[in-house]
């Protein structure tokens, strides 16, 4: 697999976690809302692997990313990273409050959400 190695995880990622959406978790259908859930950590944590590559102290093995980097020597695959896998949580999330609620409401408990 090679450099392509940490793209291939992060798209199986994605693509185990699309019929969840199909299947109505309506996630990506709120993109506003996704972007609140998703965005402030992602910048939060983009910023601490900026601090770390810059001090030494964390750094990408080159032979399993593309070289592609984004600013302050952070690989693509890991901006990717910080943003695919809490759209996965958030997919996964919603699907099982999603499958919570159609249980409840077969045996008569409705709750709001």
């Amino acid at each position: 697999m090679g450099k392509a190695e940490y793209l291939i995880v992060l798209a199986a990622c994605v693509l185990v976690t699309v019929p969840l959406e199909l299947a109505g978790a309506r996630v990506y259908r709120r993109p506003k809302r996704l972007a609140r859930a998703v965005l402030p950590m992602a910048v939060v944590f983009l910023v601490w692997d900026a601090l770390a590559i810059a001090a030494g102290v964390w750094g990408y093995a080159p032979e399993f990313v593309t070289g592609v980097m984004a600013p302050f020597s952070i690989p693509l695959e890991e901006v990717l990273f910080f943003v695919v896998i809490p759209v996965c949580g958030v997919l996964t999330y919603e699907a099982v409050q999603l499958t919570l609620t159609a249980i409840r409401r077969r045996n008569g408990k409705v709750t709001a959400r």
